[in-house]
């Protein structure tokens, strides 16, 4: 574990809104992730340094979505890297590493979102599980055909943030249903659910700008 008296870099405030898709983690990049991680269990302060480089621009990214405010993104960000740190013991090292740290950053933001704006949380009709497949491509579709990240960015800012969050975790990030259930803290149902409606929402909102 980390020794207290490390101290973080101070460059991984150096963060800006990611507006490329962000890479799917391959075999090898996790076998290196696990690397790096025993060596932190071992005491290796630079190996954590080291999973914060790969990772700070997707962590920003995803709070940076939530709060649509780099300032307070940078800040979540520090404090979700922070909270990390403290408690790398916890790590369960049968997730990815950036799932956790997900799972981390996604508690943060939404805690300051409960704080600052309590009435962007609410989303409805989440409390009966539905079979739902993930067989509708049609989303990819319109966003391939919108193919302007600018555009892209400027929708998905218009729903919730709990659909937007998801749509991020599934489409951009690429996590499996039971990696964002994992990182929201929700059974893998309302998973579904929530990316149903999410999705749904999406569609609606692209027809309306002539992708449909």
């Amino acid at each position: 574990m980390p020794s207290k008296a490390a101290t973080l870099p101070g460059h991984i405030l150096d963060l800006t809104p990611v507006k490329s898709k962000c890479y799917t983690n391959s075999m090898a990049f996790e076998n290196q992730d696990q690397i790096l991680i025993d060596r932190c269990l071992a005491g290796d302060n630079r190996a954590f340094n080291d999973l914060i480089n790969r990772y700070k621009r997707q962590v920003f990214s995803l709070i940076f979505r939530l709060v649509h405010n780099q300032s307070d993104a940078e800040d979540i960000a520090q404090e979700t890297f922070i909270k990390a740190y403290k408690s790398f013991a916890s790590y369960d090292p049968s997730y990815p590493f950036l799932t956790w740290l997900f799972k981390i950053a996604h508690n943060s933001a939404i805690d300051f979102l409960r704080a600052q704006k309590p009435d962007s949380l609410s989303i409805h009709d989440e409390d009966n599980p539905l079979d739902i497949e993930d067989t509708d491509t049609s989303l990819e579709a319109r966003i391939e055909a919108a193919s302007q990240q600018e555009l892209i960015d400027k929708v998905l800012g218009t729903l919730p943030p709990l659909y937007r969050e998801i749509l991020i975790l599934r489409h951009q990030q690429e996590l499996s249903y039971e990696e964002i259930a994992e990182t929201l803290d929700i059974p893998v149902g309302t998973v579904k659910i929530r990316l149903f409606r999410a999705r749904d929402i999406m569609k609606q909102k692209l027809v309306k700008l002539g992708y449909g």
